[in-house]
């Protein structure tokens, strides 16, 4: 598949840095030549300089063989053009647009992206993405991260197991022993950087990060069956003033839950912009490594700090400076691939990986399997598929066990109407079910031929 992405800021190395490992032709377009530049000495790209919305950069850029064009430059109204261009132009079948202002996303306008005025056929708000993420993970202290499926009424949540963990040392097939009230299918575990699907006579570890499938309603009890439950998340710090801040200032602001919230930016104008945005939150303008400036934040009695700048070692130093302030739970964005499979010693701090959140709305348009929904899971441990068994579905009327699904993936779960199962190899596949289904990175190819 032949995509191009414009930009090679933030969003699209993130993007880049994901699609790279499937076998893809990457194009990537940006004015900026240093971005350009680090981003073509990382990843085997074609790198094309230029304004990605004029049209000669784009035939430049090969835009009439393209298969997928992303466009997730900072300006919305840039990234229209360039869809609306690649359309006109260079007939371009698939166009996927980074819209970030809440004025373009209202669904009053909804009719806007189609063929007939604005032919963008997926929008992204990466931004967005990110704070809802921060937010889930915000609402279950303990967790370490909150991925929802299945229409939102389930959750694929982490965990990280403390020696403290009654589960520890505990077999999978003795949970339901151990714990007979505990509503939970095991999705995959991580142990030493290296990520794997258990079998039945594995034991959890004190350090694992393990990736369980829970109802949503009953993700505080299956936190405490596994003992690492942490006091309610009611007074917060952010580090840095970006879209991300600001999206989270305007829920948290609304949320009767939260006690205080407090902003630490540097930028003048952009601590000025929130304050004047943000009635309840309050916003200080300052360097957010000064002692006074964190004093002023009443960091000793913060629940949580969370992290949101664009620079990875700011955010994971601000997270060791709240770590050791005595902050209970620090939360940090990273960009960085290399940080990916790095559980960072600081406190318990949490990473949420900018490629995994940004992705995971894209994958269906680059997996060669109808599907759903598609979840990229942190830290590349691998990939959730949502897929709907139908009359023309290769696997359907057979059981689990005669897919021939390669080693590193696994059916999870799957819903049979209003009922989800934890299905066995034994499980017949019928017309109508949803799967879920979990894919090592290594294995995806594989997968696809399955489900194809």
């Amino acid at each position: 598949m032949k995509i191009i992405v414009c930009s090679a800021g933030s969003v699209g190395r993130s993007i880049v840095g994901y699609l790279v490992k499937g076998n893809n032709d990457i194009v990537v377009i940006d004015s900026n030549q240093r971005d350009l530049d680090e981003v073509s000495q990382e990843y085997d790209v074609l790198p094309v300089a230029g304004e990605p919305s004029h049209p000669d950069v784009l035939e430049k850029a090969g835009a009439d063989e393209a298969d997928l064009l992303l466009a997730v430059t900072d300006v919305d109204e840039v990234n229209m053009a360039i869809c609306q261009i690649a359309h006109s132009l260079f007939q371009v079948p698939r166009k996927i647009a980074r819209i970030d202002s809440e004025a373009f996303l209202d669904p009053l306008w909804e009719t806007l992206y189609s063929d007939v005025h604005l032919p963008i056929d997926q929008v992204i708000s990466p931004d967005m993405e990110i704070a809802g993420n921060i937010l889930n993970i915000l609402k279950y202290p303990g967790t370490a991260g909150v991925l929802p499926v299945l229409d939102d009424k389930w959750a694929v949540v982490t965990l990280r197991l403390t020696p403290q963990s009654p589960l520890i040392k505990i077999q999978l097939m003795q949970l339901s022993r151990v714990a007979p009230d505990l509503k939970a299918a095991v999705v995959n575990l991580s142990r030493d950087n290296r990520c794997f699907i258990p079998e039945s006579y594995d034991e959890f570890l004190a350090g694992d990060e393990v990736n369980l499938l829970v109802p949503m309603e009953e993700i505080d009890d299956v936190v405490r069956s596994f003992g690492v439950e942490k006091p309610a998340n009611e007074r917060l710090l952010i580090f840095g003033g970006n879209d991300i801040a600001a999206y989270l200032g305007a829920k948290i602001e609304h949320d009767d839950s939260i006690i205080s919230c407090r902003i630490v930016e540097e930028s003048f104008d952009k601590a000025k912009r929130l304050a004047r945005d943000l009635s309840h939150v309050v916003v200080i303008q300052g360097e957010m490594m000064s002692d006074v400036i964190l004093e002023e934040a009443d960091i000793r009695h913060a629940d949580a700090s969370i992290a949101v700048t664009e620079n990875d070692k700011d955010n994971l130093l601000a997270s060791l400076l709240a770590a050791k302030s005595g902050v209970q739970s620090t939360i940090s964005v990273v960009n960085t691939p290399s940080y990916n499979n790095l559980i960072v010693s600081i406190g318990d701090n949490i990473l949420v990986d900018r490629s995994s959140v940004t992705i995971s709305k894209i994958l269906k348009e680059i997996r060669k399997t109808k599907m759903q929904e598609a979840y990229s899971l942190s830290r590349g441990s691998g990939e959730i598929w949502e897929i709907k068994i139908t009359e023309d579905s290769l696997c359907r009327d057979k059981k689990i066990g005669e897919l021939g699904l390669p080693k590193q993936s696994r059916i999870f779960g799957l819903q049979r109407e209003n009922e989800v199962v934890f299905p066995e190899h034994t499980t017949e596949l019928c017309v109508g079910d949803v799967i879920l289904l979990y894919v090592d990175s290594g294995v995806i190819k594989q997968a696809e031929r399955i489900f194809g």
